[in-house]
C-alpha cells in the first residue's frame, strides 16, 4: 500500500528519512511529502496549497492510499478524507486531532514579517520533548522551516459527510490511547466522535516519534494498512 507521510509544523518530507526505510521493509510504498511553504521557500503557500499537494499525491497512487498526518497535519489528513473519501483505505494521524470546519488550521505561536517561526523548546517541555537529547533538539531547530501566516491561518473546511467512513488510526505518543478516548467521549474531538470506525495506537516516544522511534513507528503504520 502506498503510506503518504504528511508532517506537521516546520518540517519537510525528510523528517520521516528512518521511517521510510522501515515502512519499505514491511512491505509498503512509502511518500514522503514536502509541503508548499514548508521546503520549497515559499512564504506565500496558503492551507489550500499545502491540501492541494496532498490531495495530488492521493490522486497519484496507483491504488487506495493511507495518509498519515502528523500533529496540525492531522487536520490536513482529515481534509484529504472530507475531499477523497472514496480514495483512501484509512487515515492515521500521529500526536494531534483533526480541527473542526471554520477553525484555524494552525494559528498556534506568533506569526511575524509573513511567518510562524519555530517557537524554541519551551512550548514543549515536558511529556512532548522530553525524549530528544540535546543534539536532536538543536538538529530539529536548525533544520525548521517558518510556516506561512496562509497556512496557520488558514480556514479548515469540511463539507462531506463520507469523511466520517473512513477508518482512522490515532497513533498516540505524548498521550495515552486511554486520554484520547477520554477526550473524544468528552465532546473535546467532535470529528472524531462522528467518526465510525476509530482506533488507538500507542507508541512510547514525545511529539516526535518519527524521530525518536521510527521502526516502532514504522511497524505500527504498517499495522494499520495491513488491517484495511
Amino acid at each position: 500500500m502506498d503510506i503518504l507521510l504528511v508532517g506537521g509544523l516546520w518540517l519537510t518530507g525528510s523528517v520521516w528519512g528512518r521511517v521510510v526505510p522501515a515502512l519499505e521493509s514491511l512491505g509498503h510504498r512509502p511518500v514522503p511529502l514536502t509541503l508548499p511553504g514548508q521546503g520549497d521557500g515559499s512564504a506565500s503557500a496558503t492551507l489550500d496549497d499545502q491540501l492541494a499537494a496532498v490531495l495530488a499525491a492521493v490522486d497519484a497512487a496507483p491504488g487506495k492510499p493511507m495518509v498519515v498526518g502528523h500533529s496540525a497535519a492531522c487536520t490536513l489528513a482529515w481534509m484529504a478524507a472530507d475531499r477523497r473519501s472514496e480514495r483512501l483505505a484509512k487515515v492515521a494521524l500521529i500526536g494531534g486531532f483533526p480541527t473542526a470546519d471554520g477553525q484555524p488550521y494552525a494559528d498556534f505561536f506568533e506569526v511575524k514579517d509573513g511567518v510562524m517561526a519555530f517557537p524554541g523548546w519551551g512550548p514543549f517541555e515536558g511529556p512532548d520533548a522530553a525524549d530528544l537529547d540535546d543534539v536532536a533538539r538543536r538538529e530539529f531547530a536548525a533544520a525548521a522551516i517558518p510556516v506561512p501566516e496562509g497556512v496557520a491561518r488558514g480556514v479548515v473546511r469540511l463539507a462531506d459527510e463520507r469523511r466520517f467512513d473512513v477508518p482512522v488510526v490515532v497513533v498516540c505518543p505524548e498521550f495515552t490511547p486511554a486520554q484520547a478516548r477520554e477526550w473524544i467521549d468528552a465532546g473535546d474531538v467532535p470529528e472524531l466522535a462522528r467518526a465510525k470506525d476509530v482506533d488507538f495506537a500507542d507508541v512510547d516516544s514525545g511529539h516526535w516519534p518519527m524521530v525518536t522511534q521510527p521502526a516502532e513507528l514504522a511497524r505500527i503504520l504498517a499495522a494499520a494498512a495491513d488491517a484495511r
